[in-house]
């Protein structure tokens, strides 16, 4: 029996080598951080990197703690995007409620609260002048 014309065929391609894997590898990136941007907390998220530069700037932060800011705020980015990586395999392995998929996305969301909360107390210690 042959599927009907009007059916959604998918076809898997194999992966490039060389350089157009990595090319590739780029794009996929990409369209990550353009699902991560449609993230109500994602976006806050880089509201708040700004507000923080602004505070850096206003105290005359020197380099190291600039780059403990900017790596801090990477790995807020990071696990925001793992979060939500969890969050939209959880909305599809499980659309009805269950309590594996709360404690799932829960989790997910612990892991930004803590990013965030270091976050935040190493940039209120560099702007109080404790560090």
């Amino acid at each position: 029996m042959k599927d009907s014309p009007d059916r959604d065929e998918r076809v898997v391609v194999p992966p490039r080598g060389g350089l157009m894997h990595v090319v590739d590898a780029a794009g996929y990136s990409l369209a990550g951080f353009r699902r991560l941007m449609q993230e109500t907390a994602a976006r806050l998220e880089l509201l708040g990197g700004a507000g923080l530069i602004a505070a850096f700037l206003w105290r005359g932060a020197v380099t190291w703690q600039w780059v403990t800011l900017v790596l801090l705020m990477a790995m807020v980015l990071i696990v925001e995007a793992l979060n939500t990586a969890i969050e939209v395999l959880t909305d599809r392995v499980s659309p009805e409620w269950s309590e594996a998929a709360r404690d799932a996305k829960d989790l997910g969301s612990l892991a930004v609260g803590l990013m965030l909360s270091v976050t935040g107390g190493f940039a209120a210690l560099v702007v109080i002048g404790a560090i």
